[in-house]
């Protein structure tokens, strides 16, 4: 490769929308080598919040959620073959069919999948299934629109939680079981938690907290689940949803940093080797990223967000094709939303970051508010229930750290006054069946900042 970045080889391994921002942004950077984009799926990129909400509903098939593009990327697509290996010495990715391509800059998209039953046997059972592609939602949808008696879901975090508004919302009965205290206190914490765990039982859903499924029950085809607490369910449906396995396997005699908790990198998506040394020819975006961030301490963020998947490849994509000064650090907030049991939920910042929590509008009992949340005395997150117009007011105290609890605010008519604030109760991942939306590991903090926008 001549010293020109805008020349060269170029490969994407990933065929999901970071990986389709990346090589979109490439272009428009001016990048005129090749590119190649290296998917397992044999669907081209397609967008997934709508697989849990839409397709489940029967309000789009799981084939129509292919996303747009904007711009034709001028790509080389190998889709349906998986990567298997790379030799960062010789430059190559190693695929399932026995070819290897060659790269002058690497970016790894590689995402997540569903976290599978860990008894194979009993995940074989007819009736157990998973959602994270497209495939496999249309398989849940079309069971969904069977009428099944009972659905059980394995899981109370966002996916468990929207599976089971959608069965809901079909007329379909629904158990969901849950390691922890209550749905969703993995990325909301116990305050918000309780919200959730009384708005799923309001709207019909027979919600077991605090247990676990020991075996799924069935000849050739799923009959019923053991619960922990001795009590067995009957149903004809199982949804396992207990959170994401970062597909970082394909990693691991490469030398970089990857592993369980994803490809780590630095704030310019450049990845560390595993001597903590940074690349300069590959590079990370997406779910599979583990990032520094300075307005959570340096923590090591990785973020399961369709915001931060597009942010994050563009930086990529921009830092791949740019030298020295004029690359630019990814420091998007993250931002997560989700609709559920007839509720829009948003999130900005980082809840599971934080020790306390405060309600600064609205309330529990009307199901529309603004809950903050705070570390060491400043904002670090906001959560919105039928308030999203609020959400870029609670953006900027996070950006600017602002203090916690926040004081009357001019962004209404109404002031912003935040009640006593309670303990956020955030517990440990690992007393729950879902895993959290961000994954927060590393930890060096010395100054707090404030994130300043280019340009101003």
């Amino acid at each position: 490769m001549s010293g020109d970045l805008h020349q060269g080889r170029i490969v994407i391994v990933g065929a999901s929308l970071a990986g389709l921002r990346a090589a979109e942004t490439l272009r428009e950077e001016g990048f005129t080598g090749s590119l190649t984009v290296v998917g397992d799926e044999p669907h081209p990129p397609y967008d997934r919040p709508p697989l849990s909400k839409q397709v489940l509903l029967g309000k789009a098939a799981s084939d129509a959620t292919t996303l747009p593009t904007r711009r034709d990327p001028d790509a080389e697509w190998r889709l349906g073959v998986r990567a298997t290996g790379l030799d960062p010495v010789g430059k190559q990715v190693l695929l399932a069919n026995g070819e290897s391509l060659p790269y002058d800059r690497l970016l790894i998209a590689t995402g997540t999948r569903a976290r599978p039953w860990p008894d194979p046997a009993q995940a074989a059972l007819d009736g157990v299934l998973t959602l994270r592609t497209s495939d496999d939602a249309g398989r849940l949808a079309e069971r969904l629109a069977a009428g099944p008696r009972r659905v059980l879901v394995i899981g109370a975090g966002f996916t468990g939680s929207e599976i089971a508004s959608a069965c809901r919302e079909r007329g379909i009965e629904v158990t969901v079981a849950e390691r922890g205290p209550a749905p969703l206190v993995g990325a909301l914490g116990g305050t918000l938690a309780k919200l959730a765990a009384g708005l799923q039982r309001v709207h019909g859903v027979d919600l077991r907290c605090g247990v676990t499924v020991t075996a799924l029950r069935g000849n050739g085809r799923f009959t019923g689940a053991d619960l922990s607490d001795g009590s067995r369910i009957d149903a004809d449906v199982c949804v396992v949803a207990m959170g994401a396995v970062r597909n970082t396997e394909w990693l691991a005699d490469s030398g970089l940093a990857a592993g369980r908790l994803g490809v780590a990198c630095d704030a310019g998506c450049r990845v560390f080797n595993a001597y903590g040394i940074v690349t300069d020819d590959v590079f990370v975006a997406g779910d599979v990223a583990r990032f520094p961030h300075p307005l959570f301490e340096y923590q090591m963020l990785a973020l399961e967000h369709w915001g931060n998947a597009v942010a994050q490849a563009e930086v990529a994509a921009h830092n791949m094709v740019n030298m020295g000064p004029l690359r630019r650090p990814h420091l998007a907030v993250p931002v997560f939303w989700s609709s559920q049991f007839g509720l829009n939920i948003k999130s900005v910042g980082v809840p599971a970051f934080s020790d306390q929590v405060a309600i600064a509008q609205g309330s529990l009992g009307e199901r529309r508010l603004v809950a903050v949340y705070g570390y060491r005395g400043r904002v670090t997150a906001a959560v919105t229930v039928n308030m999203a117009k609020w959400l870029e007011y609670y953006q900027g105290l996070i950006e600017t750290a602002a203090p916690f609890p926040p004081g009357p605010g001019a962004a209404d008519s109404r002031p912003v006054v935040a009640e006593f604030p309670v303990p956020s109760n955030v517990p440990d991942p690992r007393g729950l069946c879902h895993g959290p939306t961000v994954a927060l590991t590393g930890y060096l903090p010395d100054r707090r900042l404030t994130l300043v926008r280019p340009g101003g």
